[in-house]
């Protein structure tokens, strides 16, 4: 579990993908004290050190994580990094998993008083758990929903951003068309599922075996 309260910047150095296998190389300040096993966020993604040095830690990515994340996208800019938090740690942010639910648009961003307004676009099946005041992990970072604007295709909403935030991870090198990684308010999805079971929905069985 994370907070989504940002610890460092690090940098993806190396891929090693081949057709079964896909491995990542993180540059990152705090890799000499992770131990093998550890999970550590990476751009709001849960992953497990595999192998690590003094600077560096890897991890191996599976198909599902590169289906749903920008990770392809990853290495042209710093990504943000949060290790799991501790079981007597102050809990900062929000409740955070680090499973992405997929990925939205960087719109912009612009300059308000002492803050940044950024903009986002996101699909259907995202858009229905963005409220206002509500809660969202964006790329690793705990935000909440400013605005939202929601149409039939999906939503747009808005985030504000304090100077210690824009300073301190990666939102200030994102630019218009960039993939944000987009984990929802985790209760509730959780609330979302039961009403839509009370409703009749039915969850079958068939789409699980996609592999």
């Amino acid at each position: 579990m994370f907070t989504g309260l940002v610890e460092a910047q690090g940098k993806i150095t190396s891929t090693e993908k081949n057709s079964s296998s896909y491995r990542i190389k993180i540059e990152c300040p705090f890799a000499e004290e992770l131990t093998l096993g550890e999970s550590v966020a990476v751009n709001g993604i849960c992953l497990t050190v595999s192998q690590k040095d003094t600077s560096s830690f890897f991890a191996d990515i599976s198909p599902e994580t590169q289906s749903r994340t920008s990770l392809a996208q990853a290495t042209s800019c710093p990504v943000n990094l949060e290790r799991a938090m501790k079981a007597d740690g102050r809990f900062g942010g929000h409740i955070v998993s680090g499973h992405i639910d997929g990925t939205a648009k960087f719109l912009g961003s612009r300059k308000d008083a002492n803050s940044f307004i950024i903009k986002i676009q996101a699909q259907k099946n995202i858009a229905k758990f963005i409220i206002e005041k509500g809660s969202v992990s964006i790329d690793g970072i705990s935000l909440t929903v400013a605005s939202v604007g929601h149409s039939a295709s999906g939503c747009v909403f808005t985030a504000a951003v304090i100077p210690h935030t824009w300073e301190n991870t990666n939102l200030k090198h994102k630019r218009p068309g960039n993939l944000l990684n987009i984990e929802c308010d985790l209760v509730g999805k959780y609330i979302a599922h039961f009403v839509d079971k009370k409703n009749g929905e039915e969850y079958g069985m068939q789409s699980l075996w996609k592999y």
